[in-house]
């Protein structure tokens, strides 16, 4: 069962409006060989309570209960070190998967022996609403492409342990963790590719860090320019793709149906 099982990684902290919605649509997959690794962030709301619900009703559904607020980057570390599964799947606690997520996603990968992959998504508002954006995927990317277009929804990408051999461990830095994941592993010839469906939403909060342009283009800034240290001509070369296919993706969308559950 190990070998298609999937380990679903989700940190959570004060999620309490939003982490059933996350949780009901993993638990609605038409693909059932999965575990969920939620790992609470030092939660003061009533988030807990709830994920312990569904913990008694839903052996698939582990709980990391952290002792003190210590970021995302590393509850996604505690709950890799648990991980079973050969496949690695990310999912925020904010955000949800359409109900055949994982069915269509996994049946891209082994049929066509992917290492990594990333589907299409909506972005919806902190109430849960459409913003009539969607975000369509290329058929492949590495790591030139991807500087210029960091271009994967964290929580539709996939990763297959048993063809991705390095290490898979986030770094602790506030914004674009999963940027950095995928150029450390790009940067070692490993590409991802995408599949054009819309399977997931993907949550903005009009006060989080990630909808602040400028803030979010400073973090990739430094991202290229310091901690992978490409160099200022390279780091600027990339860094002028990035904003302007950051501006086209909040532009351009293209809608494709797709069925999630109703968010409660």
């Amino acid at each position: 069962m190990k070998e298609s099982l999937v380990s679903i990684i989700t940190p959570s902290y004060n999620s309490k409006h939003h982490i059933k919605y996350c949780i009901d649509s993993v638990r609605a997959q038409t693909y059932k060989n999965w575990e969920m690794i939620i790992v609470d962030d030092f939660s003061n709301d009533h988030s807990l309570s709830f994920i312990k619900e569904y913990i008694l009703v839903d052996c698939r559904i582990s709980l990391i209960e952290l002792k003190s607020n210590v970021g995302a980057a590393i509850a996604r570390n505690y709950a890799l070190e648990k991980a079973q599964g050969r496949y690695i799947a990310f999912l925020d606690s904010d955000d949800a998967w359409a109900f055949n997520k994982l069915e269509k996603q996994i049946s891209f990968m082994v049929t066509h022996g992917y290492p990594i992959s990333f589907t299409a998504y909506e972005i919806i508002n902190e109430n849960g609403l459409s913003t009539n954006h969607f975000v369509s995927v290329v058929k492949k990317i590495g790591l030139y492409g991807y500087l210029k277009n960091t271009i994967i929804g964290f929580s539709t990408a996939v990763i297959d342990k048993k063809l991705v051999y390095e290490e898979i461990k986030f770094l602790d830095i506030r914004i674009r963790q999963d940027a950095n994941l995928w150029i450390s592993l790009f940067k070692n010839g490993y590409e991802a590719y995408g599949l054009n469906e819309i399977l997931a939403k993907y949550r903005v909060h009009s006060n989080s860090i990630s909808s602040n342009k400028l803030m979010a283009a400073t973090k990739v800034w430094i991202l290229y320019y310091k901690i992978h240290k490409f160099g200022l001509l390279k780091s600027i070369y990339y860094f002028v793709f990035y904003t302007f296919n950051a501006t086209k993706k909040r532009l351009i969308s293209a809608k494709i149906p797709v069925d999630f559950p109703p968010e409660r």
